[in-house]
């Protein structure tokens, strides 16, 4: 059940999800939110609702029996493979959309140290946008930083605060271009993240700059 989620997805990412436009990371970070919030899920069912409808009074085409024999060889030949649907163990930090790329719970979870005891597993999705967990000790900054594009931030564990909000257990965070902040998570509580972004970080400091080519930050 959702608890107080203060932070939502905007009506051009979720209009995106409906239509299946995004890139794979992107579409990882969205599930997993709206796994966790009521409100961004119903608006999700409402445009699929709504774009549903659109199909039904779509002419049909018809399709070559070449085309529909290809692709039955594909499901045949394990092409698709990919599709498989696997059994995660239940996790009470990870979303279960994200437990299927984590291949189980957070203990399966291959982090790497990026320094100031920040850790990070980077997950496998396609290359259009990149996916990573963040592992934040509690106090801790993430180093000041701006943005080429765009950066979605789902917290999953404790919380963090910037110059906009403060981000707990299911809020989401959308930085673009003309936003620069330090997250600091909570003296509280360690926080873990899942995080999104479509183009390199902008890092103030020299250290981040040298290191993010390493990092694939």
């Amino acid at each position: 059940m959702t608890h107080s989620i203060n932070h939502h997805l905007s009506e051009k990412l979720i209009a995106g999800y409906a239509a299946g436009t995004l890139p794979e990371a992107v579409n990882l970070i969205i599930a997993s939110h709206i796994s966790l919030c009521d409100t961004c899920r119903a608006e999700v069912e409402a445009h699929e609702a709504v774009g549903g409808a659109i199909m039904e009074r779509v002419e049909s085409a018809e399709v070559s029996e070449a085309c529909l024999s290809g692709a039955l060889d594909l499901i045949r030949n394990g092409a698709w493979s990919a599709l498989d649907q696997r059994v995660a163990a239940p996790d009470p930090v990870l979303p279960a959309p994200l437990r299927d790329y984590v291949g189980g719970t957070l203990d399966d979870v291959n982090w790497r140290p990026v320094g100031m005891g920040v850790k990070q597993a980077v997950l496998e999705t396609s290359s259009e946008a990149t996916a990573r967990l963040l592992y934040i000790p509690a106090g801790t900054a993430v180093p000041d930083h701006g943005h080429s594009g765009m950066e979605l931030t789902l917290v999953l564990k404790g919380a963090f605060s910037d110059e906009l909000d403060r981000f707990a257990r299911g809020d989401i965070e959308i930085a673009h271009e003309d936003m620069q902040h330090t997250p600091i998570a909570d003296v509280s509580e360690d926080c873990i993240c899942l995080a999104v972004t479509d183009a390199p970080l902008k890092f103030k400091g020299l250290l981040p700059r040298l290191m993010q080519p390493f990092l694939k930050i």
